[in-house]
């Protein structure tokens, strides 16, 4: 005879009260909502290293992105199913849909179904189905009637609830089917755990006929799909809802308080007010054991006034805001964070079925004393120390397949020139599935990282990227990589007379270049590889800087800006001279758009390379007042480079551009205005300060300068005075 159990994923009223059940009914066999390609995974469950929670991680190895995770908490009745049915001996069974039917199904869209659940709390007086679940199954104690009430309440919502969802109906169909089989087989106390929503379709009078057919047509002309399953390490933060799991939960870490509390009997409150207390005082919060008892009265009584047999996590929340943090609401975000949802993070036994590129990284891991953490934590690696070199070269390499498991910060100490470079690192459970995609390029994580950069080498257009590409490489230690990607740039370059796309390119390699010695990479590897662009790069400057309207002259500048700082990094004379000649040129050559001319002269008497009285020479032309108003504005802005500092230290310069400024008619001045406003506001506000400050004196200077009928008797009547105020002698 079969006995169904209409439970909710995840939840621990379900489970415990699953438990017991079990427990008296010594079932024979136990059949459990999920993927039966899993079967001959569920021997784990009882093995050392197994701890919750965790996922099933059912894949298409042809086809690594179509997959499906079935996750566990230890408070999931499903799990406590699996654990009840190995201790016992007993056969477990899944019998879901199988994944490989699932995942070969093109899908519809279907709108979502609403929430079942909500019409049972409307009329019961609560905001959603939510809270009306949580507090008449998860947060209650032990019901000997709690699964007839669940399926009593489930028949009722089916039969109003009109249409059933295609992919449901499949899906009950073979539950019902492996239901039929195991019958067949003999077992007399069967147990069917499966969710709420599904029993009163599994308790149907349906035909075996029925549901044969209705699987037959679903894998008519159905691509067959081989399935593989694992076990994954799974976090609490992916079993939340937000996470974008479907049968996610709110509050992951209550719902592990609630089953931890039962199991040990310990009082509910008082066990999760100490939790609190325990943040807050880490925080250097203050929290006494007098504000507890107080609190702990409070949630107590807020229960019984609402008709609870135990302070529920609504209650608990409004005692803490009430007598821990006096109205502050911003404790109560950190306990959301940490105690509500929590950073549980599970793990797997070694033995566990995986691909070998997963086992590469846990040797690696293992033996760099990188540990997988839920956590977000900072990584500060000295990379003058083998082990923190060969840990930099790990995350990089893992940032070339696409697995972010760390970020670097370029802030502070992870500066290129440093010793030091620091990570952000956190570990996401999905991260699995993309270690078995990454499987197809190779099963260590070096052999992986460098096919996965030579194929992207061949798919790069952009000489920037492939740049970019070239540094990655070499940071991750990858040699093999490294000749293929420099050899695509090369031949990418080669092709192209893109002079923005020659400059695009120097940064990068500039970098590996200046800084490759600290990082202990061979630096020569590029150096001819950069000398080459760079004198690529200044041959097609002058060219490339003709015929330009404002949006293009604007994103070159960005270009040679970036061009010009890379070849100060590379400090080569014959680079250097190439691109000296090659501002030159663009700085005296008529055709080239005049923001680009101005930033080329700034540039050269930056560099030391053009003297004053020539500046002023070019200052003279373009800001004459035969030059048309807007074009001297442009050359302006590209002189200024959006610094002040010429501006404010050289005289000449400045009398240069207030005599421009002074020389406009009124329509020139309100046209040019705008432009002259936009370079201005790219200055720090300290330096348009400090204009305005010196504009101010200037003409307070030509005032006193230009005053007429200076009448000196008058200026000699207050020298009697001041000489014996100051007693100086007649």
């Amino acid at each position: 005879m079969e006995h169904f159990f209409g439970i909710r994923h995840h939840g621990p009223g379900c489970a415990r009260s699953l438990v017991r059940a079990l427990d008296a009914l010594k079932p024979d066999c136990v059949l459990i909502e999920g993927p039966p390609e899993a079967e001959g995974l569920l021997g784990a469950v009882l093995q050392e290293g197994m701890t919750p929670p965790v996922a099933l991680l059912s894949y298409a190895p042809d086809e690594p992105g179509r997959a499906v995770y079935h996750p566990f908490a230890e408070f999931s009745p499903e799990w406590q199913a699996l654990r009840w049915a190995a201790t016992a001996a007993v056969p477990a069974r899944f019998i879901d849909l199988p994944v490989a039917l699932s995942l070969g199904r093109e899908r519809e869209d279907t709108e979502l179904r609403a929430d079942p659940l909500s019409r049972l709390a409307e009329a019961a007086g609560y905001a959603d189905g939510e809270a009306w679940w949580n507090d008449q199954v998860e947060e209650r104690g032990d019901g000997e009637q709690l699964f007839s009430a669940i399926a009593e309440a489930m028949n009722a919502l089916r039969a109003d609830a009109g249409e059933s969802d295609p992919h449901d109906l499949l899906r009950e169909a073979h539950m019902r089917q492996c239901l039929r089989a195991a019958k067949k087989e003999g077992f007399e106390r069967i147990a069917v755990v499966c969710g709420a929503w599904h029993l009163p379709a599994l308790q149907a009078d349906v035909t075996a006929k029925a549901d044969a057919a209705l699987l037959k047509d679903a894998q008519a002309g159905q691509k067959k799909l081989k399935i593989a399953c694992t076990w994954v390490p799974w976090t609490y933060r992916h079993l939340t809802r937000a996470s974008g799991y479907g049968a996610g939960i709110a509050s992951p870490g209550w719902y592990e308080h609630l089953w931890a509390s039962t199991a040990g009997d310990q009082p509910r409150a008082i066990g999760w007010l100490a939790r609190v207390a325990t943040l807050m005082r880490a925080r250097d919060l203050d929290c006494s054991s007098a504000h507890l008892i107080e609190a702990a009265r409070l949630a107590d009584t807020l229960a019984a006034l609402r008709g609870r047999p135990a302070p529920g996590l609504e209650e608990l929340h409004e005692a803490t805001r009430t007598v821990l943090t006096l109205g502050d609401d911003t404790v109560l975000r950190f306990v959301a964070d940490a105690l509500v949802v929590g950073d549980r993070f599970g793990q797997v036994p070694a033995d566990v079925p995986t691909v070998p590129l997963q086992r590469d990284l846990e040797q690696a891991q293992k033996s760099l004393r990188l540990k997988a953490e839920a956590l977000q934590k900072t990584l500060d690696l000295d990379l003058r120390q083998n082990n923190d070199l060969a840990r930099s070269h790990l995350l990089h390499r893992l940032q070339l397949l696409e697995l972010p498991w760390g970020a670097i910060t370029r802030l502070g100490r992870s500066a290129r020139g440093s010793f030091h470079e620091v990570w952000t690192l956190q570990w996401q459970p999905e991260f699995a599935l993309r270690l078995i995609e990454a499987s197809r390029w190779g099963q260590t994580v070096a052999q992986a990282a460098t096919n996965r950069a030579i194929e992207r080498s061949a798919e790069i257009e952009s000489l920037a990227e492939l740049s970019a590409l070239v540094d990655r490489v070499l940071l991750a230690d990858l040699e093999g990589a490294v000749a293929a990607t420099t050899r695509a740039l090369e031949d990418r370059a080669a092709l192209t007379g893109d002079a923005a796309q020659l400059l695009a390119a120097l940064p990068s390699l500039a970098n590996v270049f200046r800084y490759g010695n600290v990082r202990q990479t061979d630096a020569a590897m590029v150096g001819h590889l950069l000398d080459s662009l760079i004198l690529r790069a200044a041959l097609a400057l002058p060219l490339a800087c003709t015929a330009l309207d404002t949006t293009a002259a604007e994103a070159l500048r960005e270009h040679l800006l970036a061009g010009h700082a890379a070849v100060g990094l590379r400090a080569g004379d014959a680079q250097t001279a190439a691109w000296r000649h090659a501002l030159e040129q663009l700085a005296g050559l008529p055709t080239a758009h005049e923001l680009l001319q101005g930033l080329a002269t700034r540039l050269l008497l930056d560099g030391g390379d053009w003297g004053s009285e020539r500046v002023a020479q070019q200052l003279s032309l373009h800001l004459s007042s035969g030059a048309p108003a807007a074009d001297a504005a442009a050359w302006l802005d590209g002189f200024l480079n959006r610094n002040a500092v010429v501006l404010l230290h050289d005289d000449a310069v400045w009398r240069l551009v207030d005599d421009w400024l002074a020389a406009l008619s009124e329509d020139h001045f309100i046209s040019v205005l705008p432009l002259v406003r936009r370079s201005f506001s790219h200055f720090a506000a300290g330096e348009r300060r400090d204009l305005g400050t010196r504009a101010a004196r200037g003409a307070v200077t030509a005032q006193v300068s230009g005053a007429a009928d200076w009448d000196e008797a008058r200026a000699l009547l207050p020298l009697p005075l001041l000489r014996r105020l100051l007693e100086l002698p007649a």
